[in-house]
């Protein structure tokens, strides 16, 4: 049994929180110089050059990526012989946020109250945790600041068995052409395949922290995902909604398996600052 004090996982999500705010993974970076190098238009290759000179800046520690520091989303993965000792797992991650957001300068953006009189909390508590168990000892935290600009966009929808791959691509391009510019093209898109309703939606986020350098395993899913990518960047959407080849920088897909009668999709779509920090301990 493996015992670990909560006041680090409190020390780990604060650090992971203000990293992924301020610097940007080398695989977004990389895809976003290569998406302007394969740009025609030379107004979309100034924006995405504006992109990369801004995530320079921001890793200089000064100012965050965008404004928009996100809703705290958390994946954590712990080892069924883990214990935890001196407090409360949530609780203990939900300071780390609290200390990250308030110390480092980044806005808060968690109203306690959804619809009624919408109080800002001032420290962007409470996070949104989605906590697995597996076997041995080892824990895994993923930190993803979620824009409310992209988060918005996203969209779920029951489609009928019958509708298939071709169904499915259809419900891909209306999403896309009705987020326009609202999400901040470049984005990335994750997709949900299966499950039941919640299933898909969670399913499509966590599609997302998957490197873009990354294949899918299934030979199917990684094709269907270029064949997506590619009818997307067709739209002329482009970088900030200018126009371009470069609407979509990648597309991920996770699958589960569903019920007869049903085929659920989901899309969960992320901005350009496509944000997301990941340990073992």
């Amino acid at each position: 049994m493996r015992e670990i004090d909560v006041s680090f996982i409190t020390q780990t999500v604060k650090q992971l929180f203000i990293d992924a705010n301020y610097s940007l993974n080398l695989d977004i970076c990389q895809a976003l110089k290569t998406a302007k190098n394969n740009e025609e238009s030379e107004i979309s290759k100034d924006i995405l050059n504006t992109l990369i000179l801004n995530y320079k800046e921001a890793k200089k520690g000064v100012f965050p990526l965008c404004q928009d520091t996100g809703l705290s989303v958390i994946f954590i993965e712990s080892g069924q012989d883990i214990h935890f000792i001196n407090g409360s797992l949530n609780d203990a991650i939900n300071e780390g946020v609290r200390q990250a957001y308030s110390e480092s300068f980044l806005r808060k953006s968690i109203v306690s109250d959804p619809l009624f009189d919408r109080t800002n909390t001032r420290d962007n508590t409470p996070a949104i945790v989605h906590h697995t168990i597996v076997s041995g000892e080892s824990i895994s935290l993923t930190v993803l600041p979620k824009g409310g600009g992209s988060e918005n966009m996203s969209q779920i929808k029951m489609l009928k068995p019958n509708d298939g791959e071709e169904g499915l691509i259809s419900f891909v391009k209306e999403t896309i052409l009705s987020a326009g510019t609202n999400p901040c093209p470049p984005i990335i898109i994750g997709i949900g395949i299966g499950g039941n309703f919640e299933t898909s939606a969670l399913l499509a986020k966590k599609s997302l922290l998957r490197s873009i350098n990354e294949h899918n395993p299934d030979n199917k899913l990684d094709e269907l995902e270029k064949r997506i990518l590619h009818e997307v960047n067709q739209l002329n959407i482009g970088p900030m909604g200018f126009g371009g080849k470069t609407t979509a920088l990648a597309v991920h897909i996770l699958t589960a398996p569903c019920h007869i009668a049903s085929l659920p999709v989901a899309i969960n779509i992320e901005c350009h600052a496509h944000r997301y920090k990941k340990v073992f301990l």
